[in-house]
């Protein structure tokens, strides 16, 4: 067999069933191989698509997402989607086409030391030497992808290699790799801890679904019943409806959850990183607070606050040894879930126009409880996180760490793929759907049945905000009133679309939306002013949260 049939076979031994790619010349032994193979190849128009179309795979069936591009420029465009799973501990394997050995170094047509590119944001890569040690490589490399904490593993493979003939004779290991359990010091000084607490409060983050602990986690939830923050990527890890979920923390969080980090006196980090969104200025974050840190990499713990307990190991495992009865903390319960009511979202704006979190908040309701959603980056992913109900991490895709405009629409193609019959809604914005427009083709091709929501208000919406909010409104390269038609362009793809204009239309435009039986575009205008309410402004303590009515009233003064 030839190293590219030996590439094809391993893939299937790991159980791939898709992978997103764009073929060329360095990969077309790999293509030539894949037409023996039950694998499903999935042709995207743009190779950045491919790997986060692999990334939305991921996330919605937590099962290693596979893309594949060639030599030189494909796989270069593979790096943005290669760095966003990166950042978001996505499970992926990445194979990139590589001009023949002995053309390395010589700056060969389509030549580019992708190994080298793409060291800062893979946790491994392999440039295959030999055809015979490809099933090896392939084997390695999905179990470094899904073992602890996940992430992106490049596969660079020289065309004369994927030609080469060789002997196939591979047994692979197939033992599990089971992460260790977390010490039984750190659980009693943890659950020491936890019985001291009056007003603790549990952080929850992405690694809870990354790490499969769901199930552990909500047991602990209800078996302690101390009210959970969550970050952008935490959101469902409990239910967003459950009486103990504050919502959302951070830059656009609630007020509630971030007014019970900040006066909290033990914070319990599940499988989050204290990122800079989430905590707002860091020294000024959860300042009474003692801090219980749970998480499976190492390198995570103190790197930003410091624990006073680290709990490191599997999160399956530590939830279980924590999970106690805490009786002393029923007023701190009782006032968290208070100032959840009497801060709930008010959905009666002013004025006719579309009210974006009112549409978002009636699509939730109507969607059902097994819909996904695939977001974009900007006002209308912060709008997503805010309004829509969800009941596990893997029913809302956002990229989290790179904030990747263009990222919606190929995650909601993965994510159809993967589920054929689910209610794949892809929600984006005017600027960001312009990045990967070209996967409007791609859904045709497929037939896949995603809903496209596309909220326009002909600027770069969240540039736009800050520019107002903190540069004296000196907008500067936010105008995007030159927008093609966008229903004109879905159509031309073969796509129904329609436009929303009016508040009035909003309910008959999500029955159309979810009654479409294949994909549909929904161009809905907003106000080109609206603003994602809260916010914490650069260099803020999260508890100095600007409200609408504040800034308002400040501007009238």
């Amino acid at each position: 067999m030839k190293g590219a049939e030996f590439l094809v076979k391993a893939l299937e031994h790991e159980g791939v069933e898709l992978i997103f790619g764009y073929p060329g010349g360095a990969i077309m032994p790999v293509y030539d191989a894949l037409l023996d193979s039950k694998i499903r190849h999935i042709l995207v128009r743009h190779e950045q698509a491919a790997a986060l179309a692999a990334d939305g795979y991921a996330r919605a069936t937590g099962k290693v997402g596979v893309c594949m591009a060639t030599s030189g420029p494909g796989a270069t465009n593979l790096v943005t989607g290669i760095a966003n799973a990166y950042m978001d501990s996505v499970p992926m394997v990445a194979i990139t086409g590589q001009v023949a050995t002995s053309l390395m170094g010589t700056d060969a047509f389509q030549e580019v030391d992708i190994f080298g590119i793409t060291l800062p944001v893979v946790k491994h890569s392999f440039l295959a030497k030999t055809a015979a040690e490809l099933p090896r490589i392939v084997h390695e490399a999905f179990r470094i992808a899904r073992s602890g904490r996940p992430g992106p593993v490049l596969i660079d493979l020289p065309k004369d290699i994927a030609n080469t003939v060789a002997e196939y004779d591979f047994h692979a290991d197939n033992t599990s790799e089971e992460t260790a359990e977390p010490s039984k010091e750190t659980v009693t000084r943890a659950l020491a801890l936890m019985r001291e607490s009056r007003n603790p409060v549990v952080y929850a983050g992405g690694g809870i679904g990354m790490g499969n602990a769901l199930a552990e986690f909500r047991a602990f939830i209800e078996t302690t019943r101390i009210p959970v923050v969550a970050t952008l990527k935490g959101l469902g890890a409990l239910p967003t409806t459950h009486e103990l979920a504050l919502g959302m923390m951070g830059m656009h969080g609630t007020k509630t959850a971030n007014h019970a980090v900040q006066t909290c006196d033990l914070l319990i980090c599940v499988g989050a990183r204290f990122d800079d969104r989430a905590t707002g200025r860091l020294n000024a974050f959860a300042p009474n607070a003692k801090v219980i840190h749970l998480d499976v990499d190492r390198a995570e713990i103190s790197k930003l606050r410091r624990a006073d307990v680290p709990v490191i190991g599997n999160l399956r495992h530590a939830l279980k040894a924590l999970a106690c009865k805490l009786p002393d903390i029923e007023p701190w319960r009782r006032e968290c879930t208070a100032s959840k009511d009497t801060h709930a979202w008010d959905y009666a704006a002013p004025g006719t126009e579309v009210y974006a979190p009112g549409f978002l908040k009636e699509l939730s309701d109507r969607a059902g409880d097994d819909s996904i959603v695939a977001c974009d980056v900007g006002q209308h992913q912060m709008w997503v996180a805010q309004h829509f109900h969800f009941n596990r991490p893997s029913q809302h895709l956002s990229s989290g760490g790179l904030g990747t405009m263009g990222f919606g629409l190929p995650a909601a193609i993965g994510a159809q793929l993967a589920f054929p019959n689910a209610c794949v809604i892809n929600v984006s914005g005017d600027g960001s759907i312009m990045m990967n427009l070209q996967e409007l083709a791609t859904l045709r091709r497929y037939d896949l049945p995603v809903k496209i929501v596309l909220f326009d208000n002909r600027a770069l919406g969240m540039v736009r905000q800050w520019q107002e909010l903190f540069h004296d409104k000196r907008y500067s390269e936010v105008d995007l009133s030159d927008n093609p038609d966008f229903c004109r362009v879905a159509e031309s793809m073969g796509i129904p679309a329609f436009r929303v204009e009016d508040r009035a239309e909003v309910s008959g435009a999500i029955d159309r939306l979810l009654a479409e039986p294949g994909p549909v575009l929904a161009h809905v205008l907003i106000h080109q002013e609206a603003n994602v309410w809260p916010i914490v402004g650069p260099g803020r303590s999260n508890s100095e949260m600007l409200h609408q009515h504040e800034v308002e009233r400040e501007v009238a003064r």
